[in-house]
C-alpha cells in the first residue's frame, strides 16, 4: 500500500504538529455545540451542587488505603460513548472528558525522591516547588526512549503519570536503582485512584463553572487540591497529551461524582480510541510507536522535556554529545496521508528510503488519514511530499565493513555512525587492539545489528 503525503513539522507543545488553523465555527458548529449544552440541561443543577470544589481539602498524596472501584462504575462510564466522530468534532468545537484510569501513576516519597527523580529523568526536579508540574522522560543510558511523563510535585511525594504499557516496568526499574541510603518509596497507585482529562476550547468555560476559574490562568503543570463531598481530588493544567486542557486525578469513590457533574456542563465523552486519534492528531509521541530503542529524546522532539544545564542523569552524555556534534539526523513529524496504511510502512522520497511511520488515524472529516513518522532531517521539510508504503521488495541485507584508523576520536566515529544510511542492516568492525579501542569483529563475527552498533558507540565502547 502507498500513500502520497505531505508532512508539518512539530513544533508545539513537547512534541506537536503545526495544524491549519481552525475556520471560525461555522452555523452547524454553533448549533452543535448549543445541542451538547441542552442534552444534560436537566442533570446540571442537581451535579453542579452536588460538586462542592473546596481550597483545603486533604491532599490527594497522603497516604491512601487501597480502594478498587466496582467493574460495575467503569462500565457505567463506558455506556455513556457515542460515536467518536462527534467526540473528535466536540474536541475541536466545545469540550470533551475521557477516562484516562488505565494511565500508570507512580507515587514517589522519601526524603530523597527529589534528587532520585533528578537523577533518573531528563527534566530538571530541583528547581521546581510544591504545586509545580512538568514533563520528564525516562531514558536508557544511551538514550533511547522509554516513556514520557507529567510530574506533578505535591508537599509528600511527586505522582509520575505514565502510559499503561510502561507502568510496571518503570515502577521495577525505579525500584532497582534506589540505594541502600536513599530515602526512597516507591508505589503504583494506579488501583488506588481515577483520572479523568477534561479538553477542547471550551475547557476553561467548564471550570469557571466549576469554581476552578482561578486555576485555568495558572501555567502549564500547575495543580491544586480540592475536594469533593470530603474526598480527595487534585486538578492539575495540562490535559497529558497536550498543555491545553485539564487532568483531574481523584480517589475511586469520587470518579462518579466529578464525572457525572463534567456531564451535567455539556461536556462530551470521548472513548479511548478517540483519544488515540486525537494523540496522533496532537503528535504525542506514544510508547512502542514513536518511544522504542530505535529513537532517542531529541529526534522525539521532545526537547521542552529535557534539561541541557543540570548535572550527571542517565543518558546525560549522550543528549549532550547529539547537541554538541549536531548529531540529530532525524526527527518526528505529521505526516497528512491520502489513504490509509499500517505503521512500520517505509517512507521514501525521490525513490529514496528517508524514515518510518510510527502511528497511523484514519483522523477526521476535516483532517482526513493522518500519521506520525521519523524521517531524516535533511531529506524534507514541511509541505514536502514523500510516499509511504514498500514500493519493491528488498532483495537482500546489506552489510557494511569498517576499519577504524587506532587514532579516531569516538566524537567523531559517532557522529560517522548517524550518518550511516537506514538501509544497511549489519555492521562488522575492527579496531586495533594497539592502544586504545577493541575489537568488535572478535565479539560478533557475523557482524551485528545496525542499532546495537550505534547504541556500542554512544554506551563508550570506543574509549
Amino acid at each position: 500500500m502507498m500513500a502520497v503525503a505531505s508532512l508539518s513539522a512539530s513544533i508545539r507543545c513537547a512534541c506537536a504538529i503545526r495544524l491549519s488553523v481552525p475556520a471560525p465555527l461555522c452555523r452547524n458548529s454553533r448549533n452543535f455545540v448549543s445541542q451538547c449544552r441542552q442534552k444534560a440541561s436537566r442533570k446540571r443543577l442537581s451535579q453542579c451542587c452536588a460538586l462542592p470544589f473546596d481550597l483545603s481539602p486533604p491532599p490527594i498524596d497522603d497516604p491512601l488505603e487501597t480502594m478498587i472501584a466496582e467493574e460495575e462504575e467503569l462500565e457505567n462510564r463506558r455506556n455513556v460513548y457515542e460515536n467518536d466522530e462527534e467526540a473528535l468534532n466536540a474536541a475541536e468545537h466545545a469540550a470533551v472528558v475521557v477516562d484516562l484510569s488505565d494511565y500508570g501513576r507512580i507515587r514517589v516519597s522519601g526524603k530523597d525522591r527529589i534528587q532520585f527523580l533528578h537523577n533518573q529523568t531528563t527534566a530538571n526536579f530541583e528547581c521546581l516547588g510544591e504545586g509545580q508540574g512538568c514533563d520528564t522522560v525516562f531514558v536508557t543510558p544511551t538514550a533511547r526512549t522509554i516513556d514520557i511523563s507529567h510530574a506533578w510535585i505535591m508537599k509528600n511525594a511527586v505522582v509520575m503519570v505514565v502510559s499503561p504499557v510502561t507502568c510496571r516496568g518503570l515502577t521495577e526499574m525505579l525500584e532497582k536503582y534506589i540505594f541502600f541510603s536513599d530515602e526512597v518509596e516507591i508505589q503504583d497507585i494506579s488501583n488506588q485512584t481515577r483520572m479523568f482529562a477534561l479538553y477542547g476550547p471550551n475547557a476553561r468555560e467548564t471550570m469557571k463553572e466549576l469554581n476552578l476559574g482561578d486555576l485555568s490562568a495558572q501555567p502549564y503543570g500547575c495543580h491544586r487540591h480540592y475536594s469533593v463531598a470530603g474526598m480527595p481530588i487534585t486538578v492539575s493544567v495540562g490535559s497529558i497529551i497536550s498543555t491545553e486542557g485539564f487532568t483531574f486525578l481523584m480517589s475511586p469513590p469520587s470518579a462518579e461524582t466529578v464525572w457525572n457533574a463534567l456531564l451535567g456542563h455539556g461536556v462530551v465523552p470521548m472513548s479511548p480510541s478517540a483519544w488515540e486519534t486525537l494523540r496522533i492528531l496532537q503528535g504525542r509521541p506514544a510508547p512502542g510507536k514513536e518511544l522504542t530503542d530505535e529513537f532517542n529524546v531529541l529526534e522525539a522532539h521532545l526537547w521542552r522535556a529535557v534539561s541541557l544545564n543540570k548535572g550527571c542523569y542517565k543518558g546525560q552524555e549522550t543528549i549532550s554529545r547529539l547537541v554538541t556534534y549536531d548529531g540529530i539526523k532525524q526527527r518526528l513529524w505529521g505526516v497528512r496521508l491520502s489513504s490509509p496504511v499500517e505503521p512500520g510502512s517505509i517512507i521514501t522520497m525521490d525513490g529514496k528510503k528517508v524514515g518510518k511511520l510510527t502511528s497511523f488515524t484514519s483522523g477526521t472529516k476535516a483532517s482526513g488519514p493522518f500519521g506520525l513518522g521519523y524521517i531524516k532531517k535533511k531529506a524534507a521539510s514541511e509541505a514536502d511530499s514523500v510516499t509511504v508504503g514498500e514500493t519493491t521488495d528488498r532483495k537482500s541485507t546489506r552489510n557494511l565493513s569498517l576499519r577504524v584508523n587506532r587514532g579516531m576520536e569516538q566524537c567523531n566515529l559517532v557522529c560517522f555512525l548517524l550518518d550511516i544510511e537506514d538501509d544497511i542492516d549489519w555492521v562488522s568492525i575492527w579496531v586495533p587492539f594497539s592502544g586504545p579501542g577493541i575489537c568488535l569483529l572478535c565479539r560478533f563475527p557475523q557482524g551485528m545489528p545496525i542499532s546495537e552498533f550505534r547504541d556500542c558507540c554512544s554506551n563508550s565502547v570506543f574509549a
